[in-house]
């Protein structure tokens, strides 16, 4: 088994808070109300667990979500994908570790490891990880313009 790490910066002009609230704390109810491929998601066992399913007819029927960490405090949060369409026969899992910090401009950066645990020799490849931050950008996206558009929710 392999680990390939990947980091990434998104900038916001929304608060830290306010996205950590939206995309971490309620993003269970938040997420499949901006993003139309999702269905809904599933929380398992004590919790821990979180499974997304996606519309039918698309690419991906659901993900599952091992959460390791949820830090309200200091805006921290560490997750595991652990099942799902995504990791293939070639990934044993990805792991996100994720920090919401304060920006000079009253938004925020959130800065994110990625690492890629991989089965056997695979390499993962940097189209596979564009491909993941994409779709992660896309959320991020959503939720940062619902956000603006509605400056008390989450505040």
């Amino acid at each position: 088994m392999g680990v390939t790490t990947y980091t990434h910066e998104a900038t916001s002009t929304v608060s830290p808070n306010r996205l950590f609230k939206a995309l971490v704390v309620d993003g269970d109810n938040l997420v499949p109300k901006l993003m139309p491929n999702v269905k809904n998601v599933e929380t398992e066992g004590d919790g821990s667990i979180k499974k997304i399913n996606f519309v039918e007819g698309g690419p991906i029927k659901y993900l599952k979500h091992k959460i390791h960490a949820i830090d309200d405090k200091n805006l921290v949060t560490k997750y595991s994908l652990i099942e799902g369409d995504v990791l293939g026969d070639k990934l044993e899992s990805i792991t996100h570790d994720v920090k919401f910090e304060p920006a000079g401009n009253g938004g925020c950066v959130c800065k994110t490891k990625t690492e890629f645990h991989t089965k056997g020799d695979y390499v993962i490849k940097d189209e596979e990880h564009n491909e993941g931050k994409k779709h992660a950008m896309e959320l991020f996206k959503a939720v940062e313009d619902y956000l603006l558009a509605n400056p008390s929710i989450y505040a």
